[in-house]
């Protein structure tokens, strides 16, 4: 689980950034006017990224999933944000992506602009059976070849729908930052976390603002598409609010994690583990990638968000990774199929 960065210093009372003066020498150059801060962290659109939006109506219920899309060929990359976060986390490198393969980004139960009966059932359980339900409502009994990227808490549902074998379509799994022994490691933590971060923003700018000074998010053009998608307008307040309610899914954190790394070495499909540094393997993962497992990629300089803060190496290794195991639109190419052991190689 990824929460927003814990910093408590109040950004919506941030002076704008001063036009530069003029000086009174004529010796020295004029100062070129600073870029002000509402300018800086004003949102973007998600259709320079995405080719369209879309909300899927689950049959006999109420949910109605958000999702965004992007190509028209290819296999399907299909991509689950983390908690806190919204479909959108996905745009810039969607971009990419697209050029060789379909994307769907869907907004998960309780973010973004998806509406379910129960905003905070967050369990495993449920988050599954939401995605489950899309795939088989957007592609019906012939669903096309499916890689499923999930980043951190995202990353648990897509193990667990690996592990369960939920989609029959599934040609390959990508897990983003997350390791179940740190993921369990930091639960006692997370409740201060969310209770110690800026609750209420004026504005939009203020809270994409927030999140890029906080270095939540270290990509200032990503935060500016991302973040829209992540915070509600409070009538109450008459002020921006953090659209997930994470901190009344408690009961629910354990259950992402607990048994991680044994579901995702089970997993029957070809697998990558993408972290940001040098994460911690618990003993599972470090025998799992002695053996060869699971290809294990550490991407530099970068934060929690891999595909935020560095969207077109993102998107490079993710179209690495279905080119290696030959994924295309109805599965493994049967011509052109890799030896068994072709996802345990490294880039």
């Amino acid at each position: 689980m990824e929460e927003k960065s814990s910093s408590s210093s109040n950004l919506a009372t941030l002076p704008e950034e001063n036009p530069a003066s003029v000086f009174s020498s004529s010796s020295k150059p004029i100062r070129p006017p600073t870029q002000k801060s509402s300018e800086k962290y004003s949102p973007l659109d998600w259709k320079g990224y995405f080719d369209q939006e879309d909300d899927v109506s689950i049959p006999d219920s109420n949910d109605v999933f958000h999702v965004y899309t992007a190509g028209n060929e290819g296999p399907v990359v299909f991509c689950l944000h983390g908690g806190g976060y919204s479909g959108l986390s996905f745009a810039i490198s969607a971009r990419v992506i697209k050029e060789k393969a379909r994307v769907v980004a869907m907004d998960l139960r309780g973010h973004g602009k998806s509406s379910t009966e129960n905003e905070v059932d967050m369990s495993i359980e449920t988050l599954c059976n939401d995605v489950q339900a899309v795939v088989k409502t957007m592609y019906g009994d012939s669903p096309p070849a499916i890689v499923l990227v999930g980043h951190s808490m995202g990353g648990s549902v897509a193990v667990h729908l690996a592990a369960k074998k939920m989609l029959p379509s599934l040609a390959g799994l990508v897990v983003v930052d997350v390791v179940e022994g740190t993921a369990m490691a930091s639960l006692m933590h997370m409740q201060k976390i969310l209770s110690n971060r800026m609750q209420y923003f004026p504005s939009i700018e203020k809270a994409i603002e927030w999140n890029v000074r906080g270095g939540s998010l270290r990509n200032i053009e990503s935060a500016r598409i991302s973040i829209p998608g992540t915070v509600t307008f409070d009538d109450s307040q008459q002020c921006y609010r953090h659209r997930a309610r994470l901190e009344e899914t408690e009961q629910y954190w354990r259950g992402w994690y607990e048994g991680l790394s044994e579901k995702f070495l089970s997993s029957p499909v070809p697998k990558l583990l993408l972290l940001a540094g040098t994460d911690r393997l618990d003993r599972a993962l470090t025998i799992g990638q002695m053996q060869g497992k699971f290809q294990m990629i550490v991407v530099r300089h970068t934060g929690h968000a891999i595909q935020e803060d560095v969207p077109d190496e993102f998107a490079t290794l993710i179209l690495n990774f279905v080119s290696r195991n030959r994924i295309g639109p109805h599965g493994v190419e049967v011509g052109d199929m890799m030896s068994k052991t072709a996802n345990t190689s490294f880039l």
